[in-house]
């Protein structure tokens, strides 16, 4: 197998493909990427399924703490999304509601809803991000949790630690240009010809090669379908910021504050934070879009300018019209990006990575079907995410500008959305509305955004008296595990120099 390009997708990548296949002698993998691109590196947040992936990969959970700069993402705290008004404000904590396998538990929350929000009634998780709270002890195991969590993490040291990491489980590295693609009579790539190295063979070839997409895109000639009609955001400008203190507090949750022109997402490393400003340049220019910065940062833009080196990343939200052709398949990038308001883009390289080692075709005739079924699959998720994503968008009642007006419009609406929206005058968010077995956003995604936009339903359904015993239960359960966890977590910088001390125990 060939992976082209470097980066989070193609190591992260070519790492679990080698980890998977360590005992088949027939597997063999090449990673090829060029000195002369650079790497985006925008995938600062992961999802909790990263835990899986790493320890599936063989890496150690301290190792990759301390070699990542990496931190404890608990969720996402979305500010101004609603209204501008300043103490606007929802979480959407990755700890799935209370008694979720039980009952449902927001049809009990209704009637208690001027009391409590939803995320505090069915969660423990918004208060422990509240008060900057890890999600374990440092007796706790490497990967287990006492709340859900994923990371942030410096994406050029994560992508030096899966490289060091993928080399010693057997892949070959290549620092080389691609020059030109060799194709045989039925379509498929027959090798790769490159500046330095001659011509490089291989049976299935992973296009990891980021925007410019160099075989799914370049040589296959695969569209783009873009999604700018939904989610106008094509555009992000980035800072890495430094703490005032080397002891300043470490964010426990992504914040992503809305503003007149688009969000500004905020993340916090144990060394920096890394903030920018996602935006849509046809209503916003990059002069605009640095001064948005400065005032969130509270500076001068004189100040700002001085003080930080910013980076524009411009990208066409969209995904690829086929993600696997003929031997050839695309992941992360390649395959498409949209702004990462969730934080989806190393979830679909996991998920891709894992697609692939799991069904690795052994014929000709098994790779058809499994491009097929990859095809499906990651069409519907791409759907997926554009729905949630907007989800954000058309609840809110914000329309201090034209931008959020555009963005708000009946007609920028995924029709799939407005079914959903129907349903959930009536209804709450279900298994009924997502019938994927390994859906991205599960129903309680949606109850978060929903209900943390105040979006409920016209009128509550009759509940059974003994179903609402065990709810009152369950909220009262929250409100005595919130108080043991404040009382027994440390903050997320004392954990991590504990554990820069003491490691986390192995499982």
């Amino acid at each position: 197998m060939v992976v082209v390009g470097g980066g989070s997708a193609g190591w992260l990548t070519a790492a679990l493909l080698a980890a998977d296949h360590q005992a088949n002698p027939l597997v063999k993998i090449t990673l090829i990427e060029s000195a002369s691109v650079p790497t985006i590196g925008v995938g600062e947040g992961t999802w909790p399924s990263m835990r899986a992936t790493l320890a599936r990969i063989g890496i150690s959970e301290t190792e990759f703490l301390l070699s990542c700069d990496a931190s404890f993402k608990q969720g996402s705290v979305f500010r101004q999304w609603r209204s501008a008004a300043p103490q606007d404000c929802y979480y959407h904590p990755f700890t799935a509601p209370v008694a979720a396998d039980e009952l449902d538990i927001a049809d009990y929350w209704f009637s208690y809803q001027q009391q409590v929000e939803f995320a505090a009634a069915v969660s423990s998780q918004p208060a422990v991000i509240a008060a900057g709270l890890a999600p374990k002890r440092i007796s706790t195991p490497e990967y287990a949790f006492l709340q859900n969590y994923g990371y942030h993490l410096d994406a050029g040291k994560f992508v030096a630690l899966l490289s060091q990491h993928a080399k010693r489980l057997g892949v070959t590295h290549i620092m080389d240009d691609v020059v030109a693609v060799h194709s045989k009579v039925d379509g498929c790539i027959a090798a790769l010809q490159t500046a330095q190295h001659g011509a490089l063979t291989g049976d299935l070839f992973v296009d990891c090669s980021g925007l410019q997409s160099l075989l799914l895109g370049q040589h296959y000639q695969t569209p783009l379908v873009s999604v700018q009609h939904c989610l106008l955001n094509d555009s992000a400008l980035a800072v890495q910021v430094a703490y005032d203190d080397e002891r300043s507090p470490i964010a426990s949750a992504t914040l992503a504050t809305a503003q007149t022109q688009g969000w500004v997402w905020d993340i916090g490393l144990p060394t920096r934070r890394g903030v920018g400003f996602v935006h849509h340049s046809g209503h916003t220019n990059e002069e605009q879009a640095r001064a948005t910065l400065a005032q969130y940062l509270q500076l001068s833009e004189q100040q700002f300018t001085e003080r930080y080196q910013s980076r524009l990343i411009r990208f066409t939200p969209g995904y690829r019209e086929q993600f696997w052709r003929h031997n050839c398949v695309a992941v992360g990038m390649a395959a498409g990006f949209v702004e990462p308001l969730e934080a989806s883009a190393l979830v679909m390289v996991e998920l891709s990575a894992k697609f692939i080692s799991e069904q690795l075709p052994r014929s000709m005739a098994q790779l058809v079907i499994v491009a097929e079924r990859f095809n499906q699959t990651f069409s519907y998720r791409w759907q997926q995410i554009v729905e949630f994503l907007k989800l954000h968008y058309v609840l809110s009642t914000r329309d201090d500008s034209d931008y959020w007006l555009a963005q708000r419009a009946d007609s920028s609406m995924p029709a799939a959305l407005q079914q959903k929206l129907m349903m959930w005058q009536h209804f709450v968010p279900s298994r009924y509305d997502l019938p994927m077995a390994e859906e991205l956003f599960p129903a309680a995604s949606y109850q978060y955004i929903l209900y943390g936009m105040q979006h409920l339903p016209g009128s509550a359904r009759p509940l059974k008296a003994s179903s609402e015993v065990r709810a009152n239960h369950a909220f009262a359960e929250v409100q005595q595990k919130t108080q043991q966890l404040r009382a027994g977590l440390s903050s997320n910088r004392e954990l991590l120099n504990q554990i820069r001390v003491h490691g986390l125990q192995k499982i």
